[in-house]
């Protein structure tokens, strides 16, 4: 059974390892990758300016946005590429079967 505050949002099963979509949750645009089998949860929203990253690419661990080209971990959310400069929230996972909860933001 899911912790409060989690919510269903995929399957595992819908996303292959190296894919990515948007969901919303909660009023919070997230996005979901797999990373090498691992489901990983982010700000959706790029910091620098409003462009979805899941139209984006995702090669390995990193997301570009397609907005100006900026890069960011998808693991912890971290800028790497100017032009973003601020990462971007990272939120907790659990995976229960094939389902994937989304919970809140990591402090």
């Amino acid at each position: 059974m899911a912790d409060a505050g989690f919510v269903k949002v995929a399957q595992v099963s819908e996303i292959k390892p190296g894919e990515m979509i948007g969901v919303e949750v909660s009023n919070e645009q997230v996005m979901i990758s797999n990373i090498n089998g691992t489901i990983h949860a982010i700000d959706d929203i790029c910091s620098h300016a409003y462009a979805c990253l899941s139209d984006g690419e995702l090669r390995g661990e990193e997301v570009e946005c397609p907005l100006h080209g900026g890069a960011f971990n998808a693991i912890t959310g971290q800028p790497l590429v100017p032009p973003v400069n601020e990462r971007v929230r990272v939120f907790q996972v659990q995976i229960e079967g094939d389902d994937i909860l989304i919970g809140p933001p990591q402090d």
